[in-house]
């Protein structure tokens, strides 16, 4: 997760969870003083804060956290925080990837997200958590979402999406958690969410510390952790400390293409999520779900199921340089036919500087793809891959507010068969960026 600066304690006797002033650092309950590491997670009072992922994901203990956060004398906390990106991009490959008409292969745009997170004890054992979280896509990207080779999913006027990432609704999640501790090594919570994430995939790609300096979704992201704006989640945990089991009823379908409005809240689908942490530097997770009525681009595929995979590692050398790396697979099952995904991404932050990159590769049919159903090609799968290497410079830097200047170079694969679609197997794309964010806590 990503958190912003942090505040102190007035002397006054501490309920579990801090309750600094403006002025110094906050202590728990013992009157010791508490760091990021110690701190805990809107989501399980169980949990330190730093392991809190995308909605009840983990992330590795040591994983560095960007955002505000500020105490309350009752116990309560708040946090802030999100990314954004003003930036040009341009791919490769000779195909229209237009949607509906609209958008090319280049375009200025601006990914982002916010986040607000907010916990208040209830009792000595107990934490009521609140999260939501935004994204002006709807705006910034509108409809047709911004040009990525071999992306697929969702629709525009009533038509997939091919090539393109679509925008994410203005609200994607809108949830509340309770969580009790059992003693020092054991947990529950429960998690609802008007829209939210289940217990599905690892952290989605936007909450991974070996992400965010990435502007581009994966394009294997609806085999890992597309479901991360479900309408409709409830999601039960139980927390072993290094362990983690929990289960899930949430909506399978993918959002409507209306990205201001809420969608139809239902629970027709379900997961299961193993997770472990055996480190302060590792953590891992699988799980498997039943998707109904996955993809509104399908109408006819009645369900699908979904299996995921990851190792995710963190590496803190001291408070400037941060090695933070994932691992992941996914495997969609639908029609009889078994497709896989797999990505590795990395990011190295040395001071002010970031060197990142993410390789992947993913197999997609041809309605994936969007290649007309007349055409022999429609009937095939396809391994397709992106290689992408980047650089960001941060000219303002722990200010209560990060601005770096970066770029991005992009290498795209597919196979000789589909060159009458793409007009070649190989194709290179380019981006320039300023990424803004809230400077990382200290520790």
């Amino acid at each position: 997760m990503a958190v912003f600066g942090q505040t102190d304690h007035s002397g006054h006797k501490m309920p579990p969870t801090p309750t600094p002033t403006p002025t110094s650092t906050p202590m728990d309950h013992s009157g010791h003083k508490m760091t990021s590491m110690n701190m805990s997670s809107t989501v399980d009072i169980g949990d330190p804060m730093n392991r809190e992922g995308s909605g009840t994901s983990w992330l590795p203990d040591s994983s560095p956290m960007y955002a505000y956060m500020k105490h309350y004398k009752d116990g309560g906390m708040l946090m802030l925080m999100g990314t954004a990106f003003l930036r040009y991009t341009q791919i490769g490959s000779s195909r229209d990837v237009s949607a509906a008409g609209k958008g090319g292969r280049s375009r200025f745009d601006a990914p982002n997200m916010a986040m607000v997170m907010y916990s208040r004890p209830l009792s000595e054992r107990s934490q009521l958590g609140l999260r939501a979280m935004f994204s002006l896509d709807p705006i910034t990207q509108r409809g047709y979402g911004y040009p990525l080779l071999y992306q697929s999913g969702e629709l525009f006027h009533g038509e997939p999406i091919h090539d393109r990432q679509h925008p994410h609704d203005f609200i994607s999640e809108l949830a509340a958690t309770y969580s009790y501790k059992i003693n020092d090594s054991r947990s529950i919570y429960f998690y609802g969410g008007i829209v939210g994430e289940p217990a599905l995939g690892p952290s989605m790609f936007m909450h991974r510390v070996s992400g965010m300096n990435n502007p581009d979704a994966p394009i294997s992201h609806h085999w890992q952790d597309a479901s991360h704006i479900s309408w409709g989640v409830v999601t039960a945990g139980y927390n072993f400390g290094k362990f983690k089991i929990e289960g899930s009823a949430f909506n399978g379908t993918e959002p409507d293409e209306n990205r201001w409005a809420f969608d139809k809240i239902q629970l027709n689908s379900f997961s299961g999520r193993f997770s472990f942490n055996p480190t302060k530097d590792w953590s891992f997770q699988i799980s498997h779900a039943y998707l109904k009525d996955p993809e509104r681009s399908e109408p006819e595929l009645r369900s699908m199921r979904r299996t995921t995979a990851s190792a995710m590692y963190n590496k803190a050398f001291d408070n400037d340089r941060n090695l933070a790396s994932a691992f992941v697979w996914g495997q969609n099952y639908k029609e009889g036919k078994y497709t896989n995904a797999y990505l590795f991404e990395a990011d190295y932050t040395f001071g002010k500087n970031a060197v990142f990159g993410r390789i992947e590769q993913a197999q997609k049919d041809g309605h994936e793809l969007v290649i007309s159903d007349d055409d022999p090609l429609h009937t095939g799968t396809y391994l397709v891959g992106a290689y992408s290497i980047g650089y960001v410079r941060d000219i303002v830097k722990d200010k209560g507010l990060d601005v770096g200047l970066g770029g991005m170079l992009t290498g795209n694969t597919n196979p000789t068969a589909l060159t009458p679609i793409y007009g070649g197997t190989k194709h290179a794309g380019w981006q320039l960026f300023i990424r803004f964010r809230p400077s990382k806590v200290s520790h």
